[in-house]
């Protein structure tokens, strides 16, 4: 009796140290999945400082609603713990246009205002419609921090064939540049520029007066807080005209042939161009000022003779930020040989006079004028209003139908119906006047579908 009874007491006793054991068990358990809980939010948090969306960017500045990008790919030699950004971007853009002139064939989907044509009917009759895809684009980028400092690369295509290659869809290189800590080299936009200027418009080629251009060069910025600095050494390139003297072979009888003149004289640049840049960063937006010195070279192959002229100029522009999302875009740009460096019709040097025995070059002045507003109806609805001129001061030498001013004003509709797409109409006018004071306008419409690659 006394055995059982004993049983009796011990069996809760051993049943509840057993629950005791089990309890302590769970809650160690219970520990160790909190634990377990912390290193993987750790974990997810590392991965998110390391997600291309939430890291440093390369900011590659384009001038058409392509916003910058932060990509990289990592080097063999770089550590695990290396921070990356990657990124593939781009998008397709799809371009219907109404022309109600018509102008060079070769640049028919945009309208460049020196392809206007200041003789009637020199492309044919009037009207012209245009399907195009050579807007889309495709780039690589990419950013990533090592022990030698903040490495960064940038190689960018679109397929807008221009020089051999005008009038055909096929690719062309826009950017392939590389930055290590301050130091930048390669193709990009020149230091000349101001890219934030480009207005927010769907035509393709953009405003007439603005300096615009992808230049091959090194550079280095000086970091200035808020604020930079930026020097660089430019690839040279000197656009020449012969002017009168391309048809200096006509007869007594009035026909004509291709002058070999064209033929004996060349660019000779041995000398790269030098820029400097100032830019400051406000809470209204930004203003900056640049300048630029230039060797204009050119020799004569036939004689070995060879000469220089020196080339300048200024470029003040600014972005004011009027609302959350308006933008005022302005820019005035003043030089002599400067042409090579701008959107559009600009010229370095020229003959002097018409003299073809006794005569020289001189570097052509222009003036180069953007004023555009950027307005948001809202989020889904944008209108881009403005004008845009360019002006030569042309010399004796130059031929009569070449080309003098160029103004061209843009006014659109444009719609994002969600994320990563664009929709809108755009009305275009552009005019050329040429040295003997002809000239020639043209109007067009163009629909556009652009669709970004998802990100």
């Amino acid at each position: 009796m006394a055995a059982a009874v004993a049983a009796t007491i011990q069996t809760p006793l051993a049943l509840a140290q057993s629950d005791a054991e089990r309890i302590q068990k769970l809650e160690a358990q219970l520990v160790q999945q909190q634990e377990a809980i912390q290193m993987m939010q750790q974990e997810l948090q590392r991965l998110k400082s390391s997600d291309p969306a939430q890291a440093p960017m390369a900011t590659v500045p384009v001038e058409d609603l392509h916003e910058p990008v932060a990509v990289a790919s990592a080097p063999k030699d770089i550590s695990a713990e290396t921070v990356l950004g990657f990124d593939i971007y781009g998008f397709v853009m799809a371009d219907a246009i109404y022309d109600f002139n018509r102008v060079d064939p070769d640049w028919n989907d945009t309208l460049r205002v020196s392809t206007i044509p200041t003789t009637e009917g020199m492309y044919g009759d009037d009207g012209e419609f245009v399907f195009s895809v050579r807007q889309s684009r495709l780039g690589f980028a990419g950013d990533w921090d090592t022990d030698a400092g903040k490495v960064t690369a940038l190689f960018e295509w679109e397929l807008y064939g221009t020089g051999g290659d005008a009038g055909q869809t096929t690719p062309r290189l826009r950017h392939a540049y590389g930055t290590w800590k301050n130091f930048g080299m390669g193709q990009t936009w020149s230091n000349f520029m101001d890219a934030d200027v480009f207005p927010n418009t769907i035509d393709y080629w953009g405003p007439t007066g603005m300096v615009f251009y992808r230049n091959q060069q090194a550079r280095y910025t000086f970091p200035m807080g808020e604020d930079e600095f930026a020097v660089s050494l430019e690839d040279p390139g000197t656009a020449l005209s012969i002017g009168k003297f391309r048809d200096d072979c006509a007869n007594e009888i009035g026909d004509s042939c291709d002058s070999t003149l064209g033929d004996e004289f060349q660019a000779k640049n041995d000398v790269p161009d030098i820029v400097l840049r100032y830019r400051d960063n406000t809470d209204w937006g930004h203003w900056q000022v640049a300048g630029i010195g230039r060797k204009l070279g050119f020799e004569r192959k036939d004689t070995g003779a060879s000469d220089h002229e020196f080339g300048w100029g200024i470029n003040a522009s600014t972005v004011i930020q009027t609302t959350d999302l308006d933008r005022l875009k302005l820019q005035v740009v003043y030089g002599e040989g400067i042409g090579n460096y701008m959107n559009d019709g600009g010229l370095d040097i020229a003959p002097k006079s018409d003299d073809p025995e006794n005569n020289g070059a001189e570097t052509v002045p222009l003036l180069g004028i953007v004023a555009y507003y950027d307005h948001y109806w809202n989020e889904r609805w944008s209108t881009s209003v403005g004008w845009s001129s360019i002006t030569l001061d042309t010399t004796d030498g130059q031929a009569f139908d070449e080309f003098e001013t160029g103004q061209i004003a843009q006014i659109n509709l444009l719609h994002y119906p969600t994320d990563g797409v664009l929709v809108g109409g755009e009305l275009i006018w552009g005019e050329r006047e040429d040295v003997d004071g002809a000239s020639g306008d043209d109007l067009r419409i163009q629909m556009s579908l652009k669709v970004n690659f998802p990100r």
